[in-house]
C-alpha cells in the first residue's frame, strides 16, 4: 500500500462512506425500536392522524409496541374524522388484541369521530378533551352522478356487463329504486356492525346507542356525560392513567412508535410519494366505498 498512496487513501474513503450511510440508514429504519426496546418501564404512544385510509401502518406500530418487554401501556393518541370502513375495523381489530396483553388508553385530540371513534371503542380506556368532536356514529355512501353532464356536452356511456347489478352505482345514469334498496341494505349492515362495536366497547346496551348514533357529533363533556368516554383530560392525563393502570412508579417514560428523521431510503425512492398515490387510487378506484367519517369525502 506505500507504494500506491493515492489507491490507499480511495479505499478508506469508501470505508468510511459505507460506514456513514449504513449508520444513517440504521438510524433511520431502527433508531425507534431501540429506543423503546432497551431501558425501564415505559408507555407508547402510537398517533391515529388525518383520514384513516390504510391500517398496516398504524397496525405494525401497535404490534411491535405489543412485543416490546419495556413496553408496558400502549396510548393511541387520536385526531381523525374517520376514514375508509375496512381499515377502521382492522384497527378496531389489533387494538382489542393488544388489550388482551397490555392496556391501550386513547387520548383523543381535536376530533376523534366516526371511523376515528370507532377504533376508540376497543380501548380500555377513553380520554378526552371538553372541547374534543366525539362521535358521528354512522356510515356514508355518497355516489355522484354526471349522466346531465354527458348529455350536454354530448357524449353517451355504453356498459357491457355480466350480472344485473354490476355497475351498480354508475355515474352515467340514475339508480332505480331496487339498487337504491340494495344499497340501503347494504348500509344499514355496515351501519349496525358499528352499533355492535360501540355497544361492546363502551359496556352500553345497542338499544341506548341506537339512540345516538344518527351522525350527530357531541363535545368530549356531552361524550362523558353519555358513556361514549371515560374522563376528561389532555395527552399528559392519559400518560398518568396509563402509567397508574400498569403500576409504573412516579412520572412515566413516554415513546413514540415513529418519529420524523431524515431518511436515505424515502430519499433515494421517494417512498413517501409512492405512498400517497397508492392512497389516492385506493380512494378513486372504489366507486363503492363506504366511510366511517364525519365530513363526506
Amino acid at each position: 500500500m506505500r507504494k500506491h498512496p493515492i489507491l490507499a487513501a480511495f479505499l478508506i474513503l469508501v470505508v468510511i462512506c459505507v460506514v456513514f450511510f449504513v449508520l444513517v440508514f440504521s438510524l433511520s429504519h431502527f433508531g425507534d425500536q431501540y429506543s423503546y426496546m432497551v431501558g425501564g418501564d415505559k408507555v407508547g404512544v402510537v398517533e391515529i392522524e388525518g383520514t384513516i385510509v390504510e391500517a398496516e401502518p398504524t397496525i405494525e406500530r401497535i404490534v411491535k409496541f405489543r412485543k416490546s418487554k419495556s413496553v408496558k401501556a400502549i396510548i393511541l393518541r387520536i385526531n381523525s374524522e374517520g376514514g375508509m370502513v375496512a381499515p377502521s375495523q382492522e384497527i378496531y381489530q389489533e387494538v382489542k388484541r393488544t388489550c388482551k396483553e397490555k392496556k391501550v388508553i386513547v387520548s383523543m385530540e381535536s376530533i376523534a369521530a366516526s371511523g376515528g371513534y370507532y377504533v376508540a371503542c376497543a380501548a380500555d380506556k377513553i380520554v378526552a378533551n371538553p372541547g374534543t368532536l366525539v362521535g358521528s356514529i354512522g356510515v356514508i355512501l355518497q355516489l355522484a352522478n354526471i349522466e346531465e353532464l354527458l348529455k350536454k356536452v354530448g357524449l353517451r356511456s355504453k356498459i357491457i356487463k355480466s350480472g344485473k347489478y354490476k355497475d351498480i352505482g354508475s355515474m352515467t345514469r340514475e339508480m332505480t329504486e331496487e339498487e337504491e334498496t340494495l344499497l340501503q341494505e347494504f348500509s344499514d349492515d355496515i351501519y349496525h356492525q358499528f352499533i355492535d362495536a360501540v355497544a361492546e366497547g363502551r359496556g352500553l346496551p345497542p338499544e341506548e346507542v341506537l339512540k345516538i348514533a344518527d351522525g350527530r357529533i357531541f363535545t368530549g363533556v356531552q361524550a362523558l356525560k353519555l358513556g361514549l368516554v371515560d374522563s376528561i383530560g389532555n395527552l399528559q392525563d392519559a400518560i398518568a392513567l396509563a402509567g397508574g393502570m400498569v403500576g409504573i412508579q412516579g412520572e412515566p417514560k413516554v415513546v413514540y412508535a415513529e418519529k420524523k428523521r431524515f431518511s436515505l431510503l424515502d430519499f433515494f425512492m421517494e417512498e413517501t410519494s409512492t405512498s400517497v398515490v397508492k392512497i389516492l387510487e385506493k380512494v378513486l378506484h372504489n366507486r363503492l366505498t363506504l366511510y366511517y367519517i364525519s365530513t363526506p369525502p
